[in-house]
């Protein structure tokens, strides 16, 4: 793809104008170099969409020249998207200890781990590829583990920052690397990558410090049960459970098949100290005094079958939320999902729960940098050139605008689309090209069945519902042998509609003896005629547009 082989070049498969599905290339000479590969979760428009992953057909084209997908840490929108990648493309996967813990987890799943690759990093790795050599950074965010990247090309170097903040007080033992990015920065840095999501927020991001105090304080004030909903990701939050449970003497059971996932690989890996015999099973919760007990849980975005849903509706078996019992939502309402969450506290409330909910109840800080924290990002980094990442459009701009603010020349910052190529050859970048990208909709465990076609009938289906028409024809003279059979399925209700439904019958029969010639003998033409006839007569009766399936028995 590169215009020639000292051309430098970056582009972005998913995380631009959007939060979510991550995937970037760094590009030079011969060799595509891949930060992460995450998923989006779908809204409600996708009906039977699972997950949404970059479109890959680019890498697909150009999969001999991949040498590495590296990653920065291992939330969903960074990791979600590997097992469909690897599943075409075997490519050598680098990433930190407890990122490749969550990593092996999913190609488990998906029966890849004996054929992967995976290969341990931390921030003091050094790799040589040739040309390029790739050096990291530590970064601090809300997992553990994350990284900053930088690319030493003889074009000049490349920094991606992977999610940040500056955290002076975080809550677990990590630190940001700052004498190690302002070292980078002073030996010169070409391009930067930055995320933005935070972008529009002043200040600095508050310490997570501050959310250990809170939630001790919520465990004490307690009377009863106290269940907790988080991020499972979050093992410093996790861990600032486990204190303020051992500091109340309660035992600690966990629900959900993702967070009982994740703090196995953070204990088994050393990220997260639980004492012996605190963790308890979910059918002893009603065995020991309320007082006693602490339950820590999924389903903090108001996922309709994450634990915290059921609880809250009553349909999680063994356990319940009774008047008193205290919930705490220690995690923000990703955009878009706040009006799920708004109903799950609806519903605790109606079991007669103290909920502790929203963002001035101390509860949560977010792991993504605000307004100066991405300037000091930029601070000590001195990019000559800066692409904001990881936001959605209006992020985007106002995080090119903190840049101009520290120094960053206007016109070197380039706001892109996914697709989008920024080409640097001679120190000099140009943005004037693009290659082909959009989404892929997972559906149960494949990717690529979920095309627009699909899509459109789901809607339909889901508006007007459907029509089937069965007709009984002669093989010989192709005539009516019966009356037309009608079924409706979310279109109207046949007992209600039988007029309608009789008219569409006659409709059926003069529209079958009407087909002359040729045509007449065409099982298509002939079902073809029928769609059209009678779905201009229901719209013409109903305003509605169902899907029509006329289905022909030959006898």
């Amino acid at each position: 793809m590169s215009t020639n082989e000292t051309t430098l070049s970056f582009f972005a498969l998913g995380g631009l104008h959007e939060i979510g599905k991550n995937m970037y290339a760094i590009e030079y000479g011969n060799q595509i170099f891949l930060i992460d590969c995450g998923n989006k979760f779908p809204d409600e428009s996708l009906l039977g969409v699972d997950l949404i992953i970059p479109d890959m057909s680019y890498l697909h084209d150009n999969k001999d020249r991949i040498t590495a997908l590296i990653v920065t840490h291992g939330h969903e929108d960074h990791i979600g998207g590997i097992p469909y990648f690897l599943k075409k493309m075997n490519v050598p996967v680098y990433a930190t200890r407890f990122t490749l813990g969550l990593i092996e987890l999913k190609l488990e799943e998906h029966k890849l781990l004996r054929d992967s690759e995976l290969i341990e990093i931390n921030s003091d790795t050094e790799l040589d590829f040739g040309d390029i050599k790739v050096t990291f950074f530590k970064v601090i965010h809300s997992i553990p583990d994350c990284l900053g990247i930088v690319f030493h090309t003889p074009a000049g170097n490349v920094v991606h920052t992977g999610d940040f903040k500056f955290d002076l007080t975080p809550a677990g033992n990590e630190n940001s690397d700052i004498h190690k990015m302002a070292e980078i920065g002073n030996k010169g840095v070409l391009l930067l990558i930055s995320e933005s999501t935070n972008a529009e927020r002043p200040g600095l991001t508050p310490t997570e410090q501050m959310v250990g105090d809170h939630v001790l304080e919520a465990f004490r004030k307690a009377d009863r049960k106290v269940i907790l909903s988080t991020f499972a990701s979050n093992i410093n939050r996790v861990q600032q459970v486990v204190d303020a449970c051992q500091i109340t003497k309660r035992k600690l059971a966990l629900l959900g098949r993702s967070m009982v996932n994740v703090v196995d690989i953070a204990m088994e890996r050393g990220y997260l100290q639980v004492p012996e015999g605190m963790l308890i099973e979910q059918d002893q919760i009603g065995e020991l005094p309320p007082e006693e007990v602490a339950v820590l849980c999924t389903g903090s975005q108001g996922e309709p079958n994450a634990a915290l849903a059921r609880l809250s509706t009553g349909n999680f078996r063994g356990v319940e939320i009774l008047p008193e019992d205290t919930v705490i939502f220690a995690a923000g309402p990703i955009p878009g999902n706040e009006r799920n969450v708004t109903k799950i506290v609806d519903n605790l409330f109606s079991l007669g729960a103290k909920v502790i909910y929203g963002s001035g109840k101390g509860m949560h800080v977010s792991g993504h940098g605000y307004q100066e924290d991405l300037k000091l990002m930029l601070t000590l980094i001195k990019p000559t050139y800066f692409v904001p990442i990881h936001g959605e459009y209006r992020m985007l701009h106002i995080h090119r605008d903190l840049a101009e603010s520290v120094g960053v020349e206007k016109d070197n910052t380039f706001i892109m689309t996914n697709g989008d190529v920024l080409d640097i050859e001679n120190s000099v970048a140009r943005q004037t090209r693009s290659i082909p990208t959009g989404n892929t909709y997972v559906d149960g465990v494949g990717a690529n069945d979920v095309g627009d076609i699909v899509l459109r009938d789901r809607k339909q289906l889901s508006e007007d519902g459907m029509l089937v028409i069965v007709l009984t024809m002669s093989k010989k003279g192709r005539k009516l042998v019966s009356e037309p059979d009608t079924i409706t399925r979310g279109f109207v209700y046949a007992r209600e509609s039988e007029d309608l439904l009789k008219d569409v019958n006659r409709l059926i029969k003069k529209t079958v003896s009407e087909i002359k010639g040729e045509n007449k003998y065409q099982w298509n033409e002939i079902k073809q005629n029928v769609r059209k006839s009678v779905g201009q007569h229901i719209f013409k009766q109903t305003r509605k547009k169902p899907m029509i399936l006329p289905i022909i028995i030959e006898v």
